[in-house]
């Protein structure tokens, strides 16, 4: 029995899935963004607080809204606290974001397979595959913002129905990320409605095609509510949130009352060089397409007109948010790759790709390669899992002298506390960075592990 081209690369495409979701057990989490977020979930879940992120016990984390936390916690809750539970929810969020694409590919007109292969580029893109198995708040955005742009096209061309999905979608985003969902969405609609629509009219098609007020009422119905809670629960959370996070942090690099670590401080327009690179394999089969059209004098047409349009500002709807922010990260891109996919099938004709499948064939292959090599590649060097597997269920304390990872916190339970001296006690584990590392360490305690950072070490003044 052979198969067909379509069922070869869904085969494909479902053994990247499997494998992806296999790895999510086998590799420790990693600092600092997913021990975070996982000690996070933990204590949630511990605590009962599904108010309040804690950063610590009794510290609120005041950063991002809770919905990574949420999902992460809900998952631990009910499976029990693992590694692979933790991610389990993220993962499943980058499997809906896919599932949307599908459908919205089909109703744009195009065949089974067709939207096949828009699946297949987003979903073997370097920077989706690698999000889809970490804890962060930027796939469960990536999900909000497919939903808002599907549901707004949707909307937009008679299916009000949809408009649910485009406030709902909105509503997730502002307990993902924050008001950047609103950010994000009206720098791809707005412009895309003035060059249509015009400046004046489009103000009119809005009111009557989207439900504005109402779809504005359900927003505010699903996520006011934690802010105000939350506002309650830790005073000052907002003005922080709303002023700090989102301008202090976007237009300084440097920012000075970041309560959370130090920023991702990068040259202006680095966001354009992450998007090629975690885009790849795609991101030059999109250069090629644009770098044609300006140049070709037949010019893109699609089934939809104002589709090519609405799909690149989708898809460079993040860059240019962060062009000139200061404190930037990779998995920024994220809320625009979905547009990838569908902007390469929408113009593969124009692109006169003759080898259609086997391009398609290429993308599931490589990561299938790559997803192979990541799952047995277990690197500890950025989590203290492997530190602590001899200190972690022992019944005496465990300090680290001076700086504590957050991984420390979720592989200890939240026993690891930090010291600025040696404790005065008798027995103790202590973990300390190899470049502090002093006699008195040396002379009085027996070494029980190392990593790439630090050193473990039992101290006991009895000789136990």
């Amino acid at each position: 029995m052979y198969l067909t081209r379509s069922q070869y690369l869904w085969l494909l495409l479902i053994s990247v899935g499997l494998l992806r979701m296999a790895s999510l057990a086998m590799y420790p989490l990693m600092d600092t963004t997913e021990s975070r977020y996982g000690e996070i979930a933990r204590i949630m879940v511990e605590t009962g607080n599904w108010v309040t992120p804690q950063i610590d016990y009794d510290i609120a984390f005041w950063g991002k809204p809770p919905l990574y936390a949420w999902v992460s916690a809900s998952s631990i809750y009910l499976l029990g606290n693992t590694e692979f539970n933790l991610r389990l929810p993220h993962f499943l969020s980058a499997i809906l974001v896919l599932i949307l694409l599908w459908k919205f590919t089909r109703h744009l007109k195009f065949s089974p397979t067709e939207a096949s292969y828009s699946v297949s580029v987003v979903a073997t893109s370097a920077g989706f595959l690698i999000a889809a198995g970490a804890i962060m708040t930027d796939m469960l955005l990536c999900l909000s913002m497919a939903m808002s742009m599907t549901g707004f096209w949707r909307s937009w061309h008679g299916a009000r129905r949809y408009n649910i999905m485009l406030y709902t979608g909105l509503a997730l985003g502002l307990l993902a990320k924050g008001p950047i969902i609103m950010v994000l969405v009206g720098l791809a609609v707005f412009p895309w409605l003035v060059i249509h629509y015009g400046l004046i009219k489009m103000w009119r098609e809005v009111w009557l095609r989207l439900n504005l007020l109402p779809g504005l009422m359900l927003m505010l119905l699903i996520s006011a509510p934690w802010y105000i809670l939350a506002e309650r629960a830790t005073p000052g959370f907002l003005e922080y949130f709303f002023i700090g996070e989102h301008f202090y942090r976007f237009i300084d690099s440097g920012w000075q009352g970041d309560l959370y670590g130090a920023g991702h401080a990068k040259a202006r327009g680095t966001i354009w060089l992450y998007w090629l690179v975690f885009t790849l394999p795609w991101s030059p089969l999109i250069l090629w397409m644009i770098i044609r059209h300006f140049f070709s004098a037949r010019k893109i047409s699609t089934v939809k007109p104002g589709l090519n349009s609405f799909l690149l500002l989708w898809l460079c709807s993040p860059m240019l948010l962060f062009t000139f922010a200061g404190n930037i990260l990779p998995a920024y891109i994220l809320p625009g790759l979905p547009a990838t996919g569908l902007l390469i099938i929408v113009n593969y004709d124009f692109l006169k790709l003759n080898k259609k499948h086997a391009l398609f064939i290429f993308g599931p292959l490589l990561m299938l390669i790559f997803m192979s090599y990541l799952s047995f590649y277990n690197d500890d060097n950025f989590s203290e899992k492997t530190l602590l597997k001899n200190g972690i269920d022992s019944p005496h304390p465990l300090y680290y002298y001076i700086s504590r990872p957050y991984s420390a916190q979720y592989y200890s339970n939240g026993r690891a506390l930090v010291v600025k001296s040696l404790p005065d006690q008798q027995n103790y584990y202590l973990a300390i960075k190899k470049d502090r590392l002093f006699k008195a360490v040396e002379l009085n305690c027996q070494l029980k592990s190392e990593n790439r950072d630090r050193y473990l070490y039992f101290c006991s003044k009895t000789g136990d």
